[in-house]
């Protein structure tokens, strides 16, 4: 309540000083541009306080632009005396437009700001409904696995050890699939909420790399991961965990699209303190026209294959941001897709010196 009383005791202010000074740089010309003129600019300056002020302070900055126009630029100077009709009927004129032109653009600007609000919430409404018709694929199909090798695990007496293996390999990857998309869903939560608050501590970014390859169920994908960096890369103030599930979703989304057994490229490398990382599959590639939205929340390729909530590239976006990094897309020349990620941070001269 505090901060809005201020907030209006600023506009008041501030609406007051923008007349007054509009008006001595007028008063400064006036034999030049003539009062006329001159009730035209204030009738603007009105205008302008009216798309970012209250009513209120708008109304005074009107009112007070009328009174200076009569005062300063009206004959006889300096006084409300107005000796001219013509003139009488030009101010009453001009104070009536003043206060109808301050309500009216106030009014406009208002309705402005609804119509901005609705278009928002149909957007995110519409954004809502793309989420909850995908997780009700994404969701559905890994539980109804999960309770289908169950029930089969506990009510078939007869199943040799080869089936049972089976069976507890779909649950095993059903459940992979399932903790994926919750922790998709919770991390874009807290980038929405604004509590993605990064731990920057020195790490060694292979290590990041290697545990983030090492969290990918290898039973599920036969592509071949080579890291590319020196021996002596140094060490970078990062968000261990930020960073190890960028590394996660770009793999795990290299992997779902692009062919089997083809190669998938880590290159590490660094420019003094800035920090890139590229990773560089076999694919297709993204199409032109759709490579300015692979990182909007919840945007599917229009071609892809069922299933996915567009999550995944976002979350990635939001966590390199939230570290003052910038991530970028370009489809390879030779064909697939080239990830670059740039983060400007503290860099150590020291590497991790292991015991031989």
């Amino acid at each position: 309540m505090l901060n809005r009383s201020t907030n209006t005791n600023k506009q008041y202010f501030f609406s007051i000083l923008f007349v007054i000074l509009i008006s001595f740089i007028c008063f400064v010309f006036k034999d030049l541009i003539g009062y006329k003129v001159i009730a035209f600019i204030l009738l603007v300056t009105v205008s302008f306080l009216a798309m970012f002020y209250r009513i209120i302070p708008t109304l005074i900055g009107a009112i007070l632009s009328a009174l200076i126009w009569n005062f300063f630029f009206i004959k006889p100077y300096f006084t409300f005396h107005i000796e001219n009709t013509e003139d009488v009927l030009m101010f009453f004129m001009y104070f009536v437009i003043a206060l109808i032109n301050a309500v009216l653009t106030f009014k406009i600007r208002q309705i402005e700001h609804i119509a901005n609000k609705k278009d928002a919430k149909l957007k995110s409404i519409k954004l809502y409904n793309t989420l909850l018709d995908s997780l009700s694929h994404e969701l559905k199909t890994p539980i109804s696995a999960i309770i289908g090798s169950t029930d089969a695990l506990q009510n078939n007496k007869t199943i040799n050890d080869n089936q049972k293996e089976k069976l507890l390999e779909e649950i095993s990857i059903a459940t992979l699939r399932l903790n994926n998309q919750v922790e998709n869903l919770l991390n874009m939560s807290r980038l929405e909420s604004g509590v993605v608050v990064p731990k920057m501590d020195w790490v060694d970014v292979k290590e990041i790399i290697y545990g983030a390859i090492r969290t990918l169920n290898t039973k599920l994908y036969s592509q071949k991961i080579i890291v590319n960096c020196s021996e002596d890369f140094p060490l970078f103030k990062l968000d261990y965990g930020l960073t190890e599930h960028i590394i996660y979703n770009l793999l795990n989304n290299a992997i779902i699209y692009t062919p089997e057994h083809s190669t998938i490229l880590i290159n590490l490398k660094n420019n003094g303190n800035i920090l890139l990382i590229e990773i560089l599959d076999e694919g297709k590639g993204f199409p032109k026209d759709e490579i300015d939205y692979v990182f909007d929340k919840f945007y599917r390729l229009k071609n892809s294959r069922p299933g996915g909530s567009g999550l995944g590239l976002s979350i990635v976006k939001g966590f390199v941001e939230a570290q003052n990094g910038e991530i970028a897309l370009e489809n390879r020349v030779e064909g697939g897709a080239k990830f670059t990620i740039k983060i400007e941070t503290k860099m150590s001269k020291f590497n991790i010196v292991e015991n031989e």
